[in-house]
């Protein structure tokens, strides 16, 4: 009999919430809070609070949350922003999009993250900040990040998109840069009902920027101080994620009892390289991504299998063709460039249950026993 493991599986998260998440929404419409309004301003508050930061700011999406603290801070044409390779698009867009120019550096081999060793020889007179993107649900090395910025004098912006609730050192994700930006896209560890991001921050007045800049760059109404954009949250987001923020901490709590689990099958499996959870923090296995050769095959059978898995990302930005500027080829970044070709997203969500990791663990093995 086929095996049958969902890659994601949101309606297993959204059953026992549905008549909360229901009231909450029908709270929305009764108030007509639409665009922005009290229950945007709630969750804001309570996010906050969960970071650990002064301010929460929700916008749309995380490409906004990503761009509007660049745009408060100044950054623009000429500029240059600091980030790695192997990110979504949006990290590089969000640069673009300032009118500034995306310079990467490659990532530690064993936390695919940025390798801090590497940050200091990318650092020019343009340099303004730099984006380190805490992937797959696991913070960069933030230390050695900071000290370099804070002794160049440049900024430093969290991509934590895909790391809500991760912790480095007892900080959460997005605390530790001048501002932390996330995603609440409906498959993220928080994720909305539709599209939808925040921006958090310790600093007042960056705080009060991106606020005017998300609507219209209006201190208030018809008195526009900047251009800004529409980048507001939606009400109805705003309850969704009031309601799913309260039960985020049982659900990383799951995904790291599942990343344990995946660990001990897939153990002893020498043709698979497992993710490293580094000393420094706390992950929240917004994914769990190994490294197998011939991945693309190892993709298709186990899909014939019932299994779904993914891919995460196989084309880096500095090789993708809107980049094509940069003049970028093969073999600039060769650590992200290798693990592209690597690295399968296996099944991962909260309520995955241990016989259905023991499953996928028994296919992927077996089927890399097969293509020996």
């Amino acid at each position: 009999m086929q095996a049958s493991v969902p890659f994601l599986d949101l309606d297993a998260q959204h059953k026992p919430l549905r008549n909360e998440i229901q009231a909450a929404i029908q709270e929305v419409i009764e108030c007509n809070a639409f665009a922005g309004g009290p229950y945007v301003t709630k969750f804001e508050e309570a996010f906050a609070a969960f970071c650990h930061t002064r301010f929460s700011i929700g916008v749309g999406h995380g490409t906004e949350a990503l761009w509007l603290p660049l745009l408060a801070l100044g950054v623009g044409p000429g500029d240059e922003v600091i980030t790695v390779p192997n990110s979504f698009m949006a990290t590089a867009e969000a640069i673009s999009f300032c009118g500034a120019k995306p310079v990467f550096v490659d990532i530690d081999p064993e936390t695919y993250t940025l390798n801090p060793n590497l940050l200091e020889a990318a650092i020019t007179s343009r340099t303004r900040a730099i984006i380190p993107v805490h992937l797959f649900g696991q913070m960069a090395d933030m230390d050695p990040i900071m000290e370099i910025a804070g002794r160049r004098g440049l900024h430093v912006i969290e991509d934590a998109c895909q790391a809500h609730g991760a912790e480095y050192k007892g900080k959460k994700a997005g605390s530790i840069g001048i501002a932390g930006a996330f995603s609440f896209y409906p498959g993220k560890n928080l994720g909305a009902f539709g599209e939808a991001g925040a921006v958090v921050t310790n600093d007042a007045s960056l705080s009060e920027k991106v606020r005017v800049l998300r609507d219209h760059g209006q201190e208030k109404k018809y008195h526009h101080s900047h251009i800004g954009w529409n980048a507001r949250m939606d009400g109805i987001q705003g309850a969704v994620l009031s309601v799913k923020l309260k039960y985020l901490e049982k659900g990383n709590a799951s995904r790291r009892r599942n990343g344990r689990l995946y660990d001990e099958i897939l153990g002893g499996c020498r043709e698979i390289v497992l993710p490293k959870v580094a000393g420094y923090g706390v992950p929240v296995y917004h994914l769990y991504a190994v490294r197998v050769a011939d991945r693309d095959r190892v993709l298709r059978a186990l899909g014939g299998r019932g299994i779904g898995c993914g891919i995460h990302y196989p084309i880096p930005i500095h090789l993708q063709k809107a980049y094509q500027g940069l003049n970028l080829g093969p073999g600039s970044f060769p650590v992200a460039e290798r693990c592209a070709g690597e690295l399968l997203s296996l099944p991962m969500f909260p309520e995955l249950t241990p016989e259905q990791i023991d499953t996928v663990g028994r296919e992927l093995i077996a089927e890399l026993s097969v293509g020996k």
